[in-house]
């Protein structure tokens, strides 16, 4: 909402308030000094007051306090309200080139705050993504010791020696995947054979290849079988505050 209609809104309910709170304040003055002067007058209001004066002047004032509530105080909250929307009016329209200026300002202060905030959020999303990347080598390296075999110079090695270590490797970070992963394919079938793609199929699962026309079902040739998650059981993060570290070193000290 506009600053503008927020303060036409509040600045309205306080100058009306206000006004009836003057307006009631002026009705009970005048019925109480009314009633004074009534009983002043009825009383003997002094040698220069002729009787018939005195007695027209009591009946006003009979006449104006027994019609206080009927027009009297209507009169003057009418009077004090219909002065304070002029004031709320000229206020509002006075003030309409300053309120532009500061709704300009903050909307300018609130886009730069979304600006920022999302490129914060894009930034913390990077990381986290680049943080997870990691964590699943440092998975396979814990179980496995997959990055020091990358690591290794196999030209050292007879191709006997390479097939016994691979073996190792593989067992090791394949039980590490289906632990947390569980692998399942796609396509239930082996590659080569021929498969029928019907109509609804998932797209984000089966990627149509080659001389794709026309519309489902289609008749291909399984190239790959695919795979999916078969479990989510992500390991939880480590608690090094270096997330470029994947496994520290470890020292043995004698």
């Amino acid at each position: 909402m506009k600053i503008s209609k927020i303060y036409g809104k509040k600045s309205f309910w306080v100058i009306t308030l206000i006004m009836v709170m003057f307006a009631a304040g002026v009705g009970a003055g005048i019925y109480f000094w009314g009633n004074a002067l009534a009983l002043k007058l009825s009383s003997g209001a002094g040698p220069k007051l002729t009787i018939y004066k005195i007695s027209e002047a009591i009946a006003l004032l009979t006449l104006a306090l027994n019609n206080l509530y009927l027009w009297t105080i209507p009169v003057i909250a009418g009077v004090f309200l219909l002065f304070g929307w002029l004031l709320w009016l000229v206020l509002g329209v006075s003030m309409s080139a300053d309120f532009k200026q500061v709704e300009e300002l903050v909307n300018k202060s609130n886009n730069n705050r979304s600006k920022k905030k999302g490129f914060l959020d894009q930034k913390i999303e990077q990381e986290r993504r680049r943080r997870l990347f990691l964590h699943s080598l440092s998975v396979l390296q814990r179980e496995g010791r997959l990055l020091d075999f990358f690591d290794e110079d196999l030209s050292l090695y007879e191709d006997d020696q390479i097939g016994a270590a691979v073996r190792s490797i593989q067992e090791d970070c394949k039980k590490a995947i289906k632990k947390y992963i569980d692998p399942k394919p796609v396509i239930e079938g082996e590659e080569g054979e021929l498969v029928t793609i019907e109509p609804g199929f998932d797209i984000d699962a089966i990627a149509l290849v080659g001389n794709v026309s026309g519309e489902p079902p289609f008749q291909g040739v399984l190239k790959h079988r695919g795979w999916k998650a078969g479990k989510n059981d992500v390991p939880k993060l480590s608690d090094i505050k270096n997330p470029g570290i994947m496994t520290p070193a470890e020292i043995e000290i004698a």
